[in-house]
């Protein structure tokens, strides 16, 4: 792999990163997505090194685990919203 093709899988991995660190750390219960959050780094990391395949299972399997704790976050937030406004 020239160093050229490696910085074009490199550099969208590492905006991944970013956003998902930016974007989900408040979102969601710090602990379980700051572990998610480095399991998609690890896989970023696994990239730059040129183990392409396995850093982008690792890195998509962390962005679903990302997705799922935040979704499960959201949902129970909403719900307290909900019974709070509207008293249940």
């Amino acid at each position: 792999m020239t160093r050229r093709s490696r910085w074009l899988w490199v550099t969208p991995a590492c905006l991944v990163v970013v956003a998902l660190s930016c974007g989900t750390a408040g979102a969601a219960e710090k602990t379980k997505v700051d572990r998610a959050t480095k399991q998609v780094e690890q896989g970023a990391k696994q990239i730059g090194q040129g183990k392409v395949g396995p850093g982008f299972k690792e890195m998509f399997t962390g962005i679903g685990h990302t997705i799922v704790e935040g979704a499960k976050f959201s949902g129970n937030t909403m719900g307290e919203y909900f019974k709070k406004t509207f008293g249940s």
